[in-house]
């Protein structure tokens, strides 16, 4: 399993690369859980400042779960507990307290597209496919969360249509219904935006990047009641914050420690 899922840290930067492109990245169990392993301990994984997550090859950033992995179910408890792995999967990767930018090439469907989705920012070439073809293909379903997810950045109304015809979306539709945060033209075009634009972010202040992510995550759980005085704090009273006065009013930039 070690070379399905690839792993390294450059100038601030983790890259998670999907590594089964003969089966178009499709995803096993152990390659679910060694991404929300990282998601969930950056500071044992290099500590970055941001997450990459793509997959190798350009013809699938992931094609779902591996589907063979499915015979072995037999019982109800069988498809509960793995809608519950998957909600635990996309949770820790939503939970991630650094910013997380998928890179997609090709097709992103089924368990790969939640993932994608799970992400805070994606970046996708002129052939990325989106979709959740399961009505033609497997005859399964999502559970309620995973709807809600697809919902919050969709609306229930292009996830119904997504669904219910088992189409794949087209690059320049995701981008209008703002799926994708840009489109580029292929996929050296891609890891080079994706690599830009994380280092971008990588040189902000991490706990302002990480406030706004958990502020974000919160509202969509919680709505307007969330709580979130403890972001605020966490930001105001820091070191970072001091510098940042410090920089502004000396006219240099500012050295974030993220603390």
């Amino acid at each position: 399993m070690d070379d399905e899922i690839l792993y390294e840290v450059k100038d601030g930067i983790g890259t998670i690369t999907l590594n089964r492109p003969q089966a178009r990245n499709a995803l096993t169990f152990a390659m679910y859980e060694r991404i929300a392993d990282i998601c969930g301990d950056v500071a044992g994984h290099g500590s970055p400042k941001v997450l990459l997550l793509t997959g190798a090859g350009e013809k699938a950033f992931a094609a779902g779960t591996d589907i063979s992995q499915f015979r072995a179910f037999e019982k109800p408890e069988d498809a509960l507990a793995y809608e519950a792995k998957i909600d635990r999967i996309l949770t820790m990767i939503e939970s991630c307290p650094i910013p997380t930018i998928a890179a997609i090439s090709g097709a992103v469907t089924g368990g790969g597209a939640s993932i994608a989705c799970a992400c805070d920012m994606r970046i996708a070439t002129a052939s990325a496919r989106f979709g959740f073809p399961v009505a033609r293909t497997l005859g399964n379903c999502l559970s309620a969360k995973s709807y809600a997810r697809l919902v919050a950045l969709l609306g229930p109304a292009r996830v119904k249509d997504v669904v219910f015809t088992a189409r794949l979306v087209e690059a320049p539709e995701g981008e209008r219904a703002g799926l994708y945060n840009e489109v580029v033209a292929d996929h050296a075009a891609l890891l080079a935006r994706a690599y830009a634009l994380a280092a971008t972010i990588a040189g902000h202040a991490p706990l302002t990047l990480r406030a706004t992510k958990e502020s974000l995550r919160r509202l969509a759980q919680d709505g307007a009641h969330a709580e979130t005085d403890d972001l605020v704090v966490m930001c105001y009273m820091s070191a970072d914050f001091r510098e940042g006065i410090e920089a502004f009013l000396g006219k240099r930039p500012p050295n974030w420690t993220g603390r």
